[in-house]
């Protein structure tokens, strides 16, 4: 009988990073593959991006809704709330023998205790990474401790969950799965880029996603006006901005940035590019702005610069195509002018990305055929 692999996922940056992996189980004849949708995905505010999961071949066992944006803290709480409900129901149903997660959001830690409570064991992707300007930093940790195969992309977040007091055996080492993304697609050429987004470029061209940082004293909507004001200095520039996600403060950076591509010819925003139109952007655009995990995993594989604003991702590890810089306008238009400076430019040409260079996903593929699932659920702490 086939190993049932079900995977859960949230929104558009999770799956993006899945894909293959989802792919990889799908095509494996030992491997049945199930899928529960949850989170962002079934939200039109962030544009029932499930369809995209639908198009790439892939049947959605199971949709748990949860609030579609959750503005306050006591929204998000609620919405964990109902992830555990729907989800614990949705593998009660499925029953998988495996349950896959990625990353750190609030939906996959409450995924997470749902699969605990109902002694499905669980494989963790991406865990050891450190970010601590928000608190999906904590949500990463709780979620390493509630799982029992962990697949993790630097060797220094190898040591982080073994630290934790994770079996060495049964944490492992791929590589980071956006590489993968980036090998997979077939890119699309800058005029098939410019007709899907109904958008010319000009002659400088940059990519922005900024989300809340959840755990900053200082209001999202303050570091949103900042990072706009250095952006609307800029001439001949295109500015394409993707939505933040659904965290506290997201609702009133949406209105704030919906005001100022309303005002702005040269400025565009999306819901939801999809996986292979924001890679795509990337490899167009002369670099990425903002405080996306992306800019730090992906972006360097291009060898394009990125414009790391505040401290959401400290602690996640750099490559030299980094610039951190403090959300105020001044520092981020120093930013800007130093990524498009040519002793930078020169630089980016011998970028190395730490992520990897591609692989993850077929490694983890095998290890979820492969690895012994017996007695796997009573785990004791390792010390060191």
């Amino acid at each position: 009988m086939s190993r049932k692999i079900c995977f859960v996922t949230s929104g558009r940056a999770d799956y993006g990073l899945l894909r293959w992996v989802m792919q990889g189980v799908k095509d494996d004849p030992e491997l049945h593959i199930q899928i529960i949708a949850t989170g962002m995905h079934l939200s039109p505010t962030y544009g029932l991006t499930y369809q995209e999961i639908e198009a790439d071949g892939f049947f959605i066992d199971a949709r748990v809704e949860i609030l579609g944006s959750p503005e306050k803290s006591i929204e998000v709480a609620e919405s964990m709330a109902l992830a555990i409900t729907g989800v614990t129901k949705a593998i009660n149903d499925l029953k998988p023998d495996l349950l896959v997660v990625l990353g750190d959001r609030y939906e996959i830690f409450a995924t997470t205790a749902a699969a605990l409570v109902s002694r499905i064991p669980v494989a963790h992707l991406h865990g050891g990474e450190i970010t601590t300007g928000a608190f999906d930093e904590s949500f990463r940790h709780a979620i390493t401790k509630m799982s029992h195969l962990h697949f993790v992309a630097t060797g220094e977040y190898k040591s982080r969950v073994i630290q934790l007091g994770e079996n060495p055996n049964n944490v492992f080492l791929v590589g980071g799965l956006g590489v993968d993304s980036i090998k997979m697609l077939p890119l699309l050429s800058r005029e098939e880029l410019e007709n899907r987004l109904g958008f010319v470029f000009s002659e400088k061209s940059l990519l922005i996603t900024f989300h809340p940082a959840t755990l900053d004293s200082e209001a999202p909507e303050h570091q949103m006006k900042e990072l706009l004001g250095a952006l609307s200095s800029l001439k001949d520039t295109t500015l394409i901005f993707t939505m933040p996600n659904a965290d506290t403060g997201s609702e009133s950076l949406m209105k704030i940035l919906l005001n100022f591509v309303e005002n702005n010819k040269k400025a565009k925003m999306f819901r939801s590019l999809g996986q292979l139109m924001y890679m795509s952007c990337i490899a167009q655009v002369d670099g990425v702005i903002g405080n996306s995990s992306s800019g730090l995993t992906e972006v360097p594989t291009f060898r394009k610069g990125t414009i790391n604003v505040g401290d959401r991702q400290l602690g996640r590890l750099q490559a030299t195509s980094v610039i951190n810089c403090e959300p105020t306008e001044i520092q981020i238009k120093d930013a800007i002018e130093r990524l498009y400076s040519p002793e930078f430019k020169l630089n980016l040409t011998k970028t190395s990305n730490p992520y990897g260079t591609g692989g993850a996903s077929l490694k983890i593929v095998k290890l979820l055929k492969e690895v012994s699932l017996d007695g796997i659920i009573k785990k004791p702490f390792y010390d060191l």
